[in-house]
């Protein structure tokens, strides 16, 4: 699929409407190589893999939330029930839950763009990084951005003891 047709996928387009709506424009971009999986991702795009931004969908009873962590973390589930003070526990969602609240695919989940808003916590490590990539609504579809204004569009709650070494 060539580069034009990805970036005129409905998915891809809600991302490019979602960032043009805070003020970004111009930052999707379409990979040659999968971007579905962090490693995935870095190698395409030739960055530390910490620098890519893994969205991970859980669901903590009828919600759903998205945890934004750096690519070089893991996420310890309890920690992260801890930091957002829930009672429920976490289970990863489950792939048609994630497109039905998302409007992505898993491998695509971008942190915006979503038809309803969602709970998003965001992994502080990032901050270490210049620049971060995030899925963009596809999984060979990229947006640069920074810690800073990540958190500033997606409204997060920040943390770090969720996302482990």
């Amino acid at each position: 699929m060539s580069e034009a047709n990805l970036l005129e996928r409905p998915s891809v387009h809600r991302v490019v409407l979602a960032l043009e709506a805070h003020g970004i424009a111009g930052r999707v971009v379409a990979l040659a190589e999968t971007a579905r999986s962090a490693a995935d991702a870095a190698a395409a795009l030739e960055v530390p893999l910490g620098a890519i931004v893994k969205s991970l969908a859980f669901a903590a009873g009828d919600d759903l939330l998205l945890a934004c962590i750096a690519g070089d973390r893991r996420l310890d589930t309890d920690a992260l029930r801890t930091h957002l003070a829930l009672e429920t526990p976490l289970e990863r969602a489950e792939a048609k839950r994630v497109k039905a609240r998302t409007g992505f695919s898993i491998g695509g989940v971008a942190p915006v763009g979503h038809p309803e808003p969602l709970p998003v916590v965001l992994d502080e490590s990032l901050a270490r990084f210049e620049a971060v990539y995030a899925a963009a609504g596809h999984p060979h579809c990229v947006f640069a951005t920074t810690f800073d204004e990540l958190h500033r569009i997606t409204g997060a709650s920040v943390g770090n003891s969720f996302a482990v070494a």
